[in-house]
């Protein structure tokens, strides 16, 4: 296990126990998504954290992106089986970069579902960041070859895909001792494990 990884297991421990805040959701035979915060009923799964929590745009989370998300199931297959990633884990990151908000934009410029910076867009081919299938494509590609530089170490991936590789880099590698990369890596991890287990259940 990596260091990486060591730091995630310790940090999983402490989060791992649901918080009154905390969001459940599940879709019904018709189609129509509920959300609560007491899952009274077995059907529910955790979606996310607090909606006091922002996600990385700074953005509130708001049940209406949510309950909208799957219209971008096609996008998310199909930019998860070209980029060779688990769908879910892609899923994950928007949850927390963006909550599935298409125009969310952060202070720092990141904009999209997948709050991809200018430079980043550039990279890899993308010219509308707002535009949901490029957006994903090109954060799907851009997260690919950070797991590939990590040697398949995901959090570590995660930690680049905040903090930037130099930072990952500069300390090992290793996740950050930033207090937002700390928080962001075991919450994408934990939404990933979440829809993973449904993904498993279903």
């Amino acid at each position: 296990m990596t260091r990486a990884s060591t730091f995630l297991a310790a940090l999983l421990v402490l989060t791992t126990v649901p918080a009154r805040g905390d969001f459940y959701s599940f879709v019904d035979a018709r189609g129509v998504v509920h959300f609560t915060n007491v899952p009274v009923d077995a059907r529910y799964q955790f979606l996310l954290a607090s909606p006091k929590e922002k996600t990385q745009s700074g953005d509130g989370y708001d049940a209406r992106f949510l309950a909208a998300a799957g219209q971008f199931d096609p996008i998310i297959d199909s930019a998860a089986t070209a980029s060779a990633l688990a769908p879910e884990l892609l899923k994950a990151v928007i949850v927390v970069e963006s909550g599935f908000n298409a125009r969310a934009v952060s202070k720092r410029g990141a904009a999209g579902l997948m709050q991809l910076m200018p430079a980043t867009a550039r990279q890899y081919g993308v010219t509308d960041r707002f535009d949901p299938t490029q957006n994903i494509r090109g954060g799907a590609r851009y997260l690919k070859s950070l797991i590939e530089r990590y040697d398949n170490d995901i959090p570590l991936a995660l930690a680049a895909y905040n903090a930037g590789e130099a930072a990952v880099d500069r300390c090992g590698p290793c996740i950050p001792r930033y207090r937002e990369t700390q928080a962001y890596v075991p919450r994408v991890w934990r939404m990933y494990q979440s829809l993973l287990a449904r993904a498993e259940s279903s």
